[in-house]
C-alpha cells in the first residue's frame, strides 16, 4: 500500500521522471565520447557599420567538423581577446549543420566597445617593438541534439613593420 500513497502523493512519478532524465542524458552523451572537437579558423574579417564610437566587424568563421555525425546548431557566441584583455564581442543567431567529415562558414558581428578599443591602442604601441599581438577566441556553437559545443582557437597578429620603407 505505501507504493500506491507514494503514487499518488506524486513522488514515485517524479522519481521516475528524474531517472528517465539521466537515462536519456547518458544515452545521448555515449555518442559524444572520443569525438573529436570541431576545429574553427577566422576566415575573414569585414568592417560593419557600428553605433557611436563603437566598432563593428562581420567576422566569417570556417568551422570543420572530423567527425562521423553532423553537428546542428542554433546561434553562435563570440569572444575575442587580444593581448590578454577582452576585446570584442558577439552573438548570431545563425542556424545550421556542419556535415559529418565536412564545414560550413558562419557570420557573426563582433562587436568592439570604445573603452575597448582605447585600451587596445596603448597595448598595440607596446606590441609593435615585437610585431606580434596574441590573440584568443572563444566560442560556442548551441543547440542542436548533441547540445552546446565550445571552441578555442588561438594564435599570433602580425603587425606591418613601421620600418618598411614604401616603393
Amino acid at each position: 500500500m505505501s507504493f500506491f500513497r507514494a503514487l499518488r502523493s506524486g513522488r514515485a512519478i517524479r522519481f521516475a521522471a528524474v531517472l528517465a532524465i539521466v537515462t536519456l542524458t547518458l544515452n545521448g552523451c555515449a555518442g559524444l565520447f572520443g569525438a573529436d572537437p570541431l576545429r574553427v579558423n577566422v576566415a575573414g574579417i569585414e568592417p560593419i557599420e557600428g553605433q557611436g564610437l563603437e566598432m563593428r566587424f562581420n567576422v566569417k568563421l570556417r568551422v570543420q567538423n572530423p567527425n562521423d555525425s553532423a553537428v546542428s546548431f542554433n546561434g553562435v557566441s563570440l569572444n575575442l581577446e587580444l593581448n590578454g584583455k577582452p576585446f570584442a564581442s558577439g552573438v548570431s543567431d545563425q542556424v545550421g549543420t556542419v556535415p559529418r567529415f565536412g564545414e560550413t562558414v558562419v557570420n557573426v558581428p563582433l562587436t568592439v566597445p570604445a573603452l575597448s578599443a582605447v585600451r587596445q591602442a596603448f597595448a598595440f604601441a607596446g606590441a609593435a617593438q615585437s610585431g606580434q599581438i596574441p590573440y584568443i577566441l572563444r566560442g560556442k556553437l548551441a543547440g542542436g541534439l548533441t547540445g552546446t559545443t565550445r571552441f578555442i582557437d588561438q594564435g599570433t597578429l602580425s603587425l606591418p613593420m613601421s620600418g618598411m620603407a614604401l616603393p
